[in-house]
């Protein structure tokens, strides 16, 4: 009874807030509707980040891949704040310097209207196939598990999935469709919170409970039962994410999704000024080195705990018959039914259930606001007021919410739900970020030069991984490097266009003086320190620190200082390539 008490406690908290800060809001304008009225400040621009992306499938996939592979998997995690610090200082000055609201609305700037229905066209792909299905299976699957739906109701696991994904899509949906992005930025940051604390209180008592009572003895098992599983650079040839993976793809694809991914900057576009977009993102890269306390460490703690017997991960089943596979998706909600104590259960199960709406509801807002102004606005009635143009947005957000719930439980066949979600998503995401950043390196690249960069990449990627597997005749490559590659060759063929068909004159962004678009004066500092902290976690975990009888403090500090060299070096050789470019 206190577990649903709690749980319905802060669930209600969480709306009473929310409807507090905009019941005063004018939600029939497409700035106050979409942008919040371009008011958001730093704080809150951090936590609806970190909440958007922290969702079910971060937690649960993350920490399953963590569980089935180790440390290394925490490269989505910790790339994250390299990434977001060029979304501070590369992106975000000429996003908020243009006054747009969305995304393809940058890219009709820069390479004409059609470019901005084409990659309207990708985008609403991406978010309805490649992510929300992701959000509500995943969170179906851990808050049913959190809270035994299945014995409470006495239905089967696929038909609690069901009800799961229903519950999810319909209450996300009143935040996203009636509540416009300022509730679901506030609902973010309050969420953000419980989450951050209840989450961080998983793997702490978990390592009490590994330890035999002992925090420190239960870490210590970490390292000395199975050291390589706490190794983050990945090293071997098993490793999920080896360390040429992590250059080549990961950080490729997390800075298509950190700096455009529609999903995520709608809320830095909607900061009062720059130094607040500044802060706030800086602010979500801190949490997302933070984050991964959370989101890797119970991962490896449940595959310990499994060993020793102290819980029981189920095996898969594929159409009906259990198969010889631990059911990986399972071990993070297992996990913390079996550490918390019942009293924590529903205000955890309330934050994550928070979490889950906030991804979802941010992408339902975020495809409204691409439907609503690059679509129905563009294509189709150009003269729409804003209360249409808003109407238009609630209604396709509806649908929208209508078609994720049909589809979502029958992603219950993948193998891997997150690097599922992540190879469907990188059939457009680097071809998307490799027009957007081609577009920021070379003034005089034309508008075919995308076009064609755009169709490559797609063919490429979706031939050489799902039609190949990887193979391309004279060498099999890791599907991350594959990623890799796509984006050099995308360069490649728009660098030859550029130069065999050159724009007339140079492309010069016009300053739309929508917001004050002076930099944050601390802003290379945090982001030299979030750099440190970087380098600083692969060094102490890697067999040149804790996860190596070999390893030492001056070996770690001694990395730490190359690896600061080096990415001072490519800043360098960034502002030359920019500065040159005529």
């Amino acid at each position: 009874m206190f577990t649903l008490m709690s749980f319905v406690f802060f669930t209600a908290l969480v709306a009473v807030i929310s409807y507090i800060k905009t019941r005063k809001d004018n939600l029939n304008t497409e700035n106050g509707y979409f942008l919040a009225g371009r008011s958001l400040p730093w704080y809150v621009i951090a936590g609806s980040l970190f909440l958007t992306n922290i969702s079910a499938e971060q937690l649960t996939g993350l920490n399953a891949n963590a569980f089935a592979n180790g440390a290394n998997v925490m490269a989505w995690e910790t790339t994250s704040a390299l990434t977001l610090i060029i979304l501070a200082f590369v992106f975000l000055p000429r996003y908020l310097k243009s006054g747009i609201t969305t995304v393809p609305q940058f890219l009709e700037l820069r390479y004409g209207k059609r470019m901005r229905v084409v990659s309207s066209a990708i985008f609403i792909y991406a978010i309805v196939i490649g992510f929300l299905p992701f959000v509500l299976y995943a969170g179906a699957i851990t808050l049913g598990k959190l809270f035994n739906v299945s014995q409470l109701f006495g239905t089967s696991d696929y038909a609690t999935t069901w009800i799961m994904v229903i519950l999810i899509g319909v209450i996300g949906g009143i935040y996203a469709v009636f509540g416009g992005l300022k509730a679901v930025a506030v609902s973010d940051t309050v969420n953000g919170i419980g989450l951050l604390l209840a989450g961080m209180l998983v793997p702490a008592i978990g390592l009490y409970q590994l330890g035999s009572g002992s925090i420190g003895d239960g870490f210590s098992i970490l390292l000395a039962d199975a050291p390589q599983r706490m190794d983050a650079v990945g090293l071997t040839d098993s490793a999920n994410v080896p360390w040429h993976g992590l250059i080549s793809g990961v950080i490729i694809i997390n800075l298509f999704y950190w700096c455009t991914n529609q999903a995520i900057v709608q809320r830095a576009f909607a900061a009062k000024n720059l130094a607040e977009g500044q802060k706030g993102v800086l602010a979500a890269g801190a949490l997302k080195i933070i984050g991964v306390v959370m989101l890797v460490l119970p991962g490896i703690i449940a595959w310990h705990m499994f060993q020793r017997g102290m819980i029981d991960i189920p095996f898969k089943v594929v159409d009906g018959v259990t198969t010889n596979i631990l059911n990986s998706d399972m071990s993070y909600p297992i996990l913390v039914r079996e550490v918390l104590p019942t009293w924590l259960t529903g205000f955890f199960g309330a934050a994550l259930f928070g979490a889950v709406l906030s991804s979802f509801n941010s992408g339902v807002n975020s495809l409204s606001t691409i439907i609503s102004l690059d679509i129905y606005k563009q294509l189709i009635r150009p003269d729409a007021t804003d209360a249409q143009t808003v109407r238009i947005g609630r209604l396709f957000g509806i649908a929208t919410i209508i078609i994720c719930i049909i589809i979502a439980p029958f992603i219950a066949t993948s193998d891997s739900l997150y690097t599922l979600m992540r190879t469907i998503m990188a059939v457009i995401n680097v071809p998307i970020f490799a027009v957007i950043l081609m577009g920021v390196l070379s003034k005089r690249a034309p508008a075919i030069a995308g076009y064609i960069g755009l169709v490559f990449g797609m063919v490429f990627f979706y031939t050489a991984h799902f039609v190949f597997h990887d193979d391309l005749g004279f060498i099999k490559l890791h599907w991350l490097n594959l990623v890799g590659l796509n984006l050099v060759l995308m360069l490649l063929i728009m660098t030859v266009v550029r130069y065999i068909k050159p724009l007339d004159k140079p492309y010069v962004q016009k300053d739309a003086q929508m917001v004050n678009v002076t930099p944050w004066k601390h802003g290379k500092l945090a982001g030299w320190v979030l750099v440190f902290a970087f380098i600083l976690l692969y060094a102490a975990f890697s067999p040149l620190g804790l996860t190596s009888p070999t390893g030492s403090i001056f070996k770690v500090i001694l990395v730490t200082a190359v690896g600061l060299g080096f990415m001072y070096v490519i800043y360098k050789v960034y502002k030359k390539l920019t500065i040159s470019e005529k």
